[in-house]
């Protein structure tokens, strides 16, 4: 797939969270996200960062030492006393000024789709995820998120779409939950399915 294709699938994951964050109550957005520790405003402070020019990103990254940590740290810490419709106008603005999307627009359409899930399912603001964009992410999850480790030696069926992956035991449900599951959200297993279940289910109880 064309990286201006899945560029235009991260613009359209912006413009369906813009269109979620307008409709939040003042206590929808101090609510708790499926982020430890992160209310919904949190998340939005995290997905500004492709709105930061790549340079002035790299100076930040330098000046954390490139810990992720203390990064997401840096952007919450910035937006913490921002009225939410400063949050919100903040995030929109990443439409038209996005960054990061333009070198790795895969990675950052992963953890776009993650954290928009992560602020609609304790809210219970449940949507279909585009077919292509959930496609996209199972075939590419996001490394930084330890991915990988969930993944090994367990075979993944999608029951809503035309996705397998993997060998080994099964693990098989809807394809959004196997998304968010693979991205460390022990409540998306009750979704899930078959004897690799409780495999996927130690592996994230130890982390």
């Amino acid at each position: 797939m064309s990286r201006a294709r899945v560029y235009a699938m991260v613009q359209q994951e912006k413009r369906d969270l813009t269109t979620l964050l307008r409709e939040l109550t003042p206590q929808e957005w101090e609510s708790p996200s499926l982020c430890a520790g992160w209310r919904v405003r949190d998340v939005v402070a995290h997905v500004l960062y492709d709105g930061t020019p790549l340079l002035r990103y790299g100076c930040e990254v330098i000046r954390v030492r490139g810990s992720a940590d203390r990064l997401n740290r840096l952007y919450l810490d910035r937006a913490r006393e921002w009225p939410t419709d400063e949050l919100l106008a903040a995030f929109e603005a990443t439409i038209a000024r996005s960054y990061s999307a333009r070198i790795q627009p895969k990675l950052v359409l992963a953890d776009l789709l993650i954290h928009q899930q992560d602020i609609r399912r304790p809210l219970n603001r449940l949507r279909t995820v585009p077919e292509g964009t959930l496609r996209t992410v199972l075939d590419n999850p996001d490394p930084f998120i330890h991915s990988k480790r969930r993944l090994k030696g367990l075979r993944w069926t999608a029951t809503d779409i035309e996705w397998t992956d993997g060998t080994g035991p099964e693990i098989y449900g809807p394809g959004e939950a196997i998304v968010m599951a693979v991205g460390g959200r022990p409540s998306a297993l009750a979704q899930l399915d078959g004897p690799g279940v409780e495999i996927l289910r130690t592996r994230l109880d130890g982390e």
